[in-house]
């Protein structure tokens, strides 16, 4: 009855309604079957990539799968206070001679009687090779930014020249240029500024231009008209619109460092990363759930402290916006 009533009521409907309601019902039909594709496909692709792991892994990845959490299982500290010990660098109760209870031998004196826990100190590396690597990253990406936007430098030589230079700094992980650099200049923290500098202002320099690209050319015309010069339209015109973005970008990329810098450590970068690897590798479930613990701190420190830093620099009003309206 109900489908005799739904067909009575298309019999009403006018030509054009009716030919409105045939293309949706054919586009949702096209829908369905695209999705039905996708998903097939999806499931063939997946498939393939398991079996590519198995081979890859000698027959051993379906073998082990039912594994998976046994190392969780069985990575857990003597006690919840040993993690307490590690991060601080205090006696374990549990000392056996073995360097996975000695906390103490790692504190970084800086008196007699005054010392830094390790963890802290090689965090400290950690920020400052973000902190430095986001500084002169943020500085390049700076200067290059206006002479790859196509309002300000147009479609020539100069605009395009820069922009391959920003697409190949970026084309590379940072954990990638780490290791090139590695080879060159020895492992360490040099390495790693570099490394996610070069990545960073080709990361930046992108975001940056297509900012510049967006900016309103009016105050920018009327410049140009009384006889201003090019450095001139761009501190008086263009900085003004787009400072407050590049400060908004620059300060997720300080979070976005942090975490670089973190993961090149583990492969000799230094900083709380390369302890991190040594604590995992060596079975230091205590030492390794500390610095994770450490990690997570300071994530959660850096993002508050970016947005406070964002209210400030940018202004409260605008987080204000369209708020009532929701």
């Amino acid at each position: 009855m109900a489908h005799s009533a739904g067909a009575n009521s298309l019999n009403g409907l006018q030509e054009s309604s009716r030919t409105i309601l045939d293309n949706y019902q054919s586009q949702v039909r096209t829908r369905r079957i695209y999705t039905i594709v996708s998903i097939v496909v999806f499931v063939i692709i997946l498939g393939a990539s398991l079996d590519f792991a198995n081979s890859a892994n000698s027959g051993k990845f379906f073998e082990r799968l039912p594994y998976f959490f046994d190392f969780m299982k069985s990575f857990v500290p003597d006690s919840p206070l040993e993690i307490f010990r590690a991060m601080f660098d205090l006696p374990s109760p549990f000392s056996d001679g073995s360097i996975k209870y000695d906390y103490t031998s790692d504190r970084v004196w800086i008196t007699d009687s005054f010392y830094i826990p390790n963890f802290f100190y090689q965090l400290a590396i950690t920020l400052n090779i973000a902190i430095v690597s986001t500084i002169l990253g943020a500085s390049g990406a700076f200067m290059l930014c206006f002479f790859a936007s196509t309002n300000l430098v147009g479609a020539g030589v100069t605009r395009w020249i820069v922009r391959r230079i920003m697409e190949i700094m970026r084309a590379f992980p940072e954990i990638v240029i780490a290791g090139l650099l590695a080879a060159i200049l020895s492992i360490g923290p040099i390495s790693a500024i570099i490394a996610v500098w070069v990545h960073t202002v080709g990361a930046l320099g992108k975001l940056f231009f297509e900012v510049v690209e967006n900016a309103d050319m009016k105050p920018d015309e009327g410049l140009r008209a009384v006889g201003a010069g090019w450095i001139e339209r761009v501190r008086f015109a263009i900085l003004p619109q787009v400072l407050p973005n590049f400060v908004s970008y620059t300060l997720l990329r300080t979070e976005i460092n942090v975490r670089a810098s973190t993961i090149i450590g583990a492969v000799g970068g230094g900083g709380i990363g390369e302890v991190f690897s040594l604590s995992i590798g060596r079975d230091h479930a205590a030492k390794t759930y500390a610095i994770i613990i450490l990690l997570l701190i300071t994530v959660i420190c850096v993002d508050q402290f970016s947005a406070w830093l964002r209210r400030r620099l940018i202004g409260k009003q605008s987080f204000e916006f369209g708020r009532g309206a929701a």
